[in-house]
């Protein structure tokens, strides 16, 4: 059992969170998922409460190391809970830290999807890209200092878990869904502004008819401005909504499609 001369300190805590960072996809395997990665983040926690009991150290390596997915990132704020419990409880916390990663691998990997792999990224790099294609540097200057802030960021979630254990996530749950909320229509925001800066898609067919010439392009564009464009990005959006399709495959049939529609003379 942990003892109040075993308490981490903060080097101890920024060690297990980089552990973790570095080690939290090791060994992904669909058996088991991350659990492997978890074991080898906290394993010098472990060994620091557990070490002088074989017996208990051996059962804690395994309890750790079975099913565990969830967002990795918000895997460092799991992990600062984990060993706040085990720090004050000791052995006898190991049912209460099964309990309480079941519970929150599956509501933070929601959020955390939906919050780093999705908006962070649709955000950052829809800026980033937009401002490398007109050949400015700050374009990738500000992609590695989004990649950096989440990283170091990351790496911050594990002390925080630390001090604020189980009321964290308890306390925030309805602020974690109303910033989510935000930042998705945030995020939904910025593509659509980038939609007519980004995709450049027109139709050059000119109608001809008795001396009487019909621009296409320009009745499209007066129902609605850059109207090709939106709907090349909703069929896109269909597509990958398909179970038969992935992101590849959609990008070969995006790749194919405008090489035929463009000899044809239907886009240009």
């Amino acid at each position: 059992m942990a003892m109040s001369n075993q308490k981490l300190t903060k080097k101890e805590l920024n060690v297990i969170s980089w552990r973790y960072i570095l080690g939290s996809q090791l060994n992904w395997n669909y058996e088991r998922m991350m659990s492997t990665g978890y074991l080898y983040g906290i394993l010098p926690v472990l060994k620091k409460f557990y070490g002088e009991d074989k017996s208990q150290l051996q059962d804690m390596m395994n309890t750790h190391n079975q099913f565990f997915n969830t967002n990795a990132i918000f895997g460092n704020l799991i992990m600062g809970i984990d060993v706040a419990i085990e720090e004050e409880d000791g052995y006898k916390a190991k049912d209460t830290i099964v309990a309480l990663k079941t519970a929150l691998i599956g509501s933070l990997a929601g959020v955390g999807d939906s919050l780093f792999h999705v908006i962070w990224g649709t955000i950052f790099g829809s800026i980033a890209g937009t401002l490398a294609q007109s050949g400015s540097v700050v374009g990738c200057v500000i992609w590695i200092i989004a990649n950096i802030a989440l990283l170091f960021g990351r790496a911050a979630l594990l002390p925080l878990g630390y001090k604020q254990g189980v009321k964290l996530v308890t306390t925030l749950k309805n602020k974690l869904t109303a910033f989510t909320n935000a930042a998705t229509v945030l995020g939904i925001t910025v593509i659509g502004a980038l939609i007519p800066s980004v995709i450049k898609a027109t139709v050059p067919f000119v109608y001809k008819q008795n001396g009487v010439e019909l621009v296409v392009q320009d009745t499209l564009d007066a129902i609605l401005p850059s109207l090709v464009p939106v709907l090349l990005v909703l069929l896109t959006y269909w597509m990958l909504g398909q179970k038969k399709l992935n992101s590849t495959r959609v990008i070969w049939i995006i790749l194919i499609l405008s090489i035929a529609l463009s000899a044809a003379g239907i886009l240009a």
